[in-house]
């Protein structure tokens, strides 16, 4: 027999809330039986996050205040952030040589999951310091303020696709959505900013010239502050030509896998609980720590149980 829905609920939920109970523990036990690659030069971090839907998401409390701060009441309102982080290593010509996944349901600053991504980053550098650190992620305030400030210093660079999807955002602002002078101009300056030294500059140059053409295309403007706001996360062609990551692609794929294929099908809601049951099981099979941590979290349900020293066996009984 298959085992019963109900089970399948039950049985993540079971595992999570001992896992919970032990976590830090046990992150530290498995972090402590692994060696970073002997043939790893680099080592990237990378933060990012997808909306769920939430049982608890508060919706209609969410559209009530969007009314009386006369905002637009549409949008996923009982959405709420799933965060995704990955450690990955990268071999002196720039191979993935594995990654460690972790995903959190939603919280505060994804304050969780950045304490567990500070161990790991410590963890690598007790072992290995003479790694090159890359940090990666799209623009949001709050990624770079942990980035930043929290982590060892490393090499800060905004996710290339990101860049260039501002980019596209500037040009389709100018000339029109798939206007042929729009797709050629995204082409020629995409290649510019990632492989040419000064490729960020000549894209400021060119988006300040299109503000001042278009001056009342507010997008242009918005945009060009984008790019002088992270012109330094932006030396795409230095990065390359050390054999270093560009793209904040191991994150996003984490953000599919672990959250959006799973827990964004038709129809289904999460709380806090469920859902980080989900989540810490996806995370631990997907960073080949699955087994280990099976023996780790079954010895929770194991007792030691011993036979009192007065035990008075019963004599065999004989059945006629």
């Amino acid at each position: 027999m298959a085992p019963s829905k109900s089970s399948l609920d039950r049985l993540p939920k079971q595992l999570s809330g001992h896992w919970e109970a032990e976590r830090e523990r046990f992150e530290a036990a498995l972090r402590a039986e692994e060696a970073v690659p002997p043939e790893a030069v680099t080592v990237a971090i990378s933060l990012d996050g997808v909306m769920v839907p939430m049982k608890e998401g508060a919706r209609a409390q969410k559209r009530e205040d969007a009314k009386e701060q006369g905002k637009h009441t549409c949008g996923p309102a009982g959405y709420q952030e799933v965060g995704c982080a990955t450690l990955s290593f990268y071999d002196a010509v720039g191979e993935r040589l594995s990654s460690v996944r972790m995903a959190r349901m939603p919280e505060k600053h994804k304050a969780t999951l950045k304490d567990t991504l500070s161990e790991e980053v410590a963890m690598v550098f007790g072992q290995r310091p003479d790694l090159t650190l890359v940090k990666l992620a799209d623009g949001a305030k709050d990624n770079w303020s942990y980035l930043g400030a929290v982590l060892p210093k490393g090499i800060e660079l905004i996710d290339f696709y990101h860049a260039c999807e501002h980019l596209k955002v500037a040009f389709d602002a100018a000339y029109g959505e798939n206007n042929s002078q729009c797709k050629a101009q995204f082409e020629k300056y995409r290649h510019l900013l990632r492989d040419e030294e000064e490729g960020v500059e000549k894209v400021i140059r060119a988006l300040g010239h299109l503000r001042d053409t278009h001056p009342r295309k507010k997008k242009l403007a918005t945009e060009l502050a984008y790019f002088r706001c992270y012109r330094h996360r932006m030396r795409y062609a230095q990065a390359q030509a050390q054999n270093l990551p560009i793209g904040s692609g191991v994150v996003e794929a984490a953000c599919k896998t672990l959250a959006t294929a799973r827990m964004k099908r038709s129809g289904m809601r999460w709380r806090q609980a469920g859902g980080q049951a989900i989540l810490t099981l996806r995370a631990l099979h997907q960073s080949v720590r699955f087994e280990r941590a099976w023996k780790l979290l079954s010895r929770t349900y194991k007792r030691t149980v011993e036979i009192p020293e007065n035990v008075v066996l019963f004599p065999k009984r004989t059945v006629h």
